[in-house]
């Protein structure tokens, strides 16, 4: 009778490691949906992202060329001089710029000696490698993301406190975030 429990909770178990994961990308995908549709409040389910998702990409388009540039520039220089909102305005950008675009920061993974009498060691990402103008020649910045959290700390470290690692920044984020159960395989 034991045995017969043991077996029936471990397929429980097995079949809730291949339904929630799968259910929660369906529910958040979903929400997701409801949620630009309802911007725009209409009679299809996906029209409105659709709409949405095809105005950012032709924004996008558009303020990748020559003409809209010197306006883009403009408007973040307007933006920067209104004491509050420059300092959200800055910071998202700054945030969504470290994941995509030409200025990515979390493309070089590395592993940093955080300990070294206990040979303790944390992998991060190198944000600033030139950080003379704080008169700290030998140091770099990097960030640390935690584990199941959009959040993270950031250190300034010796140089010789850290290691490259031969990994792409997404699958050493996708390790981090995971708590390390991901693994290092490219997915």
């Amino acid at each position: 009778m034991k045995n017969t429990l043991r077996k029936i909770a471990r397929y429980f178990f097995s079949g809730m490691l291949f339904i929630v994961p799968l259910l929660a990308t369906g529910y958040f995908v979903f929400w997701a949906f409801a949620q630009l549709d309802g911007l725009l409040a209409l009679p299809y389910p996906g029209l409105g992202f659709l709409i949405i998702f095809g105005a950012i990409t032709l924004f996008g388009y558009f303020t990748s060329t020559f003409a809209l540039d010197t306006f883009t520039d403009w408007l973040d220089q307007v933006i920067n001089r209104i004491p509050f909102v420059k300092l959200i305005y800055s910071s998202i950008k700054d945030l969504i710029g470290a994941f995509v675009g030409d200025k990515r920061k979390f493309d070089k993974p590395v592993l940093v000696t955080i300990n070294k009498e206990n040979t303790l060691h944390q992998i991060g990402f190198v944000t600033q490698e030139e950080l003379s103008e704080l008169g700290l020649k030998d140091m770099v910045a990097v960030y640390f993301p935690h584990s199941y959290a959009f959040s993270g700390n950031h250190f300034l470290v010796p140089k010789e406190s850290i290691k490259p690692l031969n990994i792409s920044g997404p699958v050493a984020m996708k390790f981090i975030v995971s708590g390390g159960i991901s693994g290092f395989k490219e997915q």
